[in-house]
């Protein structure tokens, strides 16, 4: 799993590459998440372009990051939730649980109006 990292007018974009699947990429995205909360960035968009297959760790690893953001008072949303991991977030009820959007820039458009 790799993790890009970019941000853009406050708002921190990660990009994930590779399958969501459990240790070590699960606690690295935590220390990412983390990292920019207690920096103060709290608008945060999670591009899933990249990821093909997530388990139930790499779900527990979504959920535990929206709850670190929303604690600090901040607001995490998704992108580019395709293929198998958007019918595991159906299957699981998800869907009503996170923010998601078709794309980045739709994402950053939805904080660009939340201001």
């Amino acid at each position: 799993m790799q993790i890009k990292e970019k941000i853009e007018e406050s708002v921190a974009i990660l990009t994930f590459k590779g399958d969501l699947l459990g240790e070590p990429d699960t606690t690295k995205i935590r220390e990412k998440v983390h990292s920019l909360v207690s920096d103060n960035i709290k608008k945060i968009v999670i591009d899933l372009s990249g990821v093909n297959y997530m388990n139930s760790s790499g779900l527990g690893t979504l959920i535990s990051v929206l709850t670190t953001v929303k604690n600090g008072g901040g607001q995490l949303v998704l992108a580019n939730v395709g293929g198998k991991v958007q019918n595991l977030f159906l299957i699981t009820q998800l869907v009503k649980v996170f923010d998601t959007y078709e794309t980045v820039d739709r994402a950053l458009a939805h904080f660009k109006g939340a201001k």
